[in-house]
């Protein structure tokens, strides 16, 4: 296996082209973006469905107040080979600054790969070999103004760490440290989702991106380091469906528009947007179309919501408890429903008025 790469040094960064003194915001910036984490390369297919700003719309400087934007994503670049590669070398020497790291997939560990190597981007011209994502994370996570995590593999593990899997994945705050902190004194960044949502993503860039250009305050992130605003809520409470629920009025197959708590849905305790954001332009999003919530923005994802498609053990004791409730709400709106679907009697059309109209002074 190869060790860590020669060209990588260890001084200090110095102050570089496109940058301001501390505090005043900078001009210019590079987000370099990796996928070779454990990954499919979802989530950068999914981003590229953005629209609440669009990545096109980022990088072109269409948006009032950004800093200029240079994207390095492999599926999204002209270069190929070395001369994509060259930026990330330069970031690891200290030559490109300020730049927002991305890691996408999640993080295998290296210590237990045997011979080889799980996951590897670029080789290193000292000796040929592939250069281990790790060793890139470990040189360029304390460089970069912020580090973020897109899709849930990078942000927890996701699928490649559930249990039984040969790789000993993990996300990047298990592999960084979850205290890690980056060169501007920012937490990592998760915004998880499988495959992320892309506006989700779009627009916790997008703050970044003024908090580098000094318009925007620190990040507001929980304690999974998930963006406040966009998974404060849960998928129950945005869910059309939800009004089912109260009534203990529960689908029994997945053609019924009813709540689907019983046949698999997790979102009354999933902290995720999808089903008031929709997926794309505002349309889809899993529960919005028929589909159940599996939990995929979730730390505990996968393990602790298996096996899908059964009735999560949690539901069947307050399904239960709410069915009672449910009938007496149900049988009480049907009577209210009843009698505001007549009209009042003062409408018709008779000789007198009954409407109650009382004139002030007689004709």
């Amino acid at each position: 296996m190869a060790g860590r790469p020669s060209e990588f040094p260890r001084e200090a960064l110095p102050q570089q082209a496109g940058t301001r003194p501390q505090g005043q915001g900078v001009d210019e910036i590079h987000i370099l973006w990796i996928s070779e984490g454990m990954s499919c390369d979802g989530d950068t297919v999914s981003v590229t469905a953005a629209m609440q700003p669009s990545i096109e719309d980022v990088v072109l400087g269409l948006i009032p107040g950004l800093p200029k934007v240079h994207l390095h994503n492999k599926v999204l670049a002209y270069e190929t080979g070395e001369e994509f590669v060259r930026a990330f070398w330069q970031a690891a020497r200290g030559e490109l600054d300020p730049f927002i790291l991305v890691i996408e997939g999640s993080i295998p560990n290296e210590q237990i790969n045997g011979d080889g190597y799980w996951t590897s981007f670029g080789n290193d011209p000292a000796t040929g070999q592939p250069i281990p994502l790790n060793d890139w994370i470990d040189r360029l996570a304390p460089r970069a103004w912020a580090v973020v995590a897109a899709g849930t593999c990078a942000t927890y593990g996701g699928i490649h760490a559930m249990a039984g899997n040969p790789t000993g994945c993990m996300g990047l705050a298990d592999y960084l440290g979850w205290d890690f902190r980056s060169r501007a004194g920012i937490p990592i960044v998760n915004v998880p989702g499988c495959p992320v949502q892309p506006d989700n993503f779009m627009e916790t860039l997008t703050w970044l991106l003024y908090q580098a250009a000094g318009l925007a305050p620190m990040i507001p992130l929980d304690d999974a380091l998930r963006p406040t605003w966009l998974f404060g809520k849960t998928v129950h409470e945005g869910c059309s469906r939800a009004g089912y629920y109260e009534q203990a009025d529960f689908a029994l197959d997945y053609n019924s528009p009813k709540c689907q708590v019983k046949i698999g849905c997790w979102g009354p305790v999933v902290n995720c947007n999808v089903t008031k954001r929709g997926w794309m332009a505002g349309i889809g999003g899993c529960p919005n179309v028929g589909g159940i919530c599996i939990a995929c923005t979730m730390p505990g994802f996968p393990d602790k919501f298996m096996p899908f498609m059964d009735e999560p053990s949690g539901a069947r004791l307050s399904a239960t408890l709410i069915q009672p409730y449910g009938r007496l709400i149900r049988r009480l709106r049907s009577i209210t429903n009843q009698t505001v679907n007549k009209e009042p009697k003062w409408r018709h059309n008779r000789a007198e008025l009954t409407t109650g109209y009382n004139p002030r002074w007689p004709r």
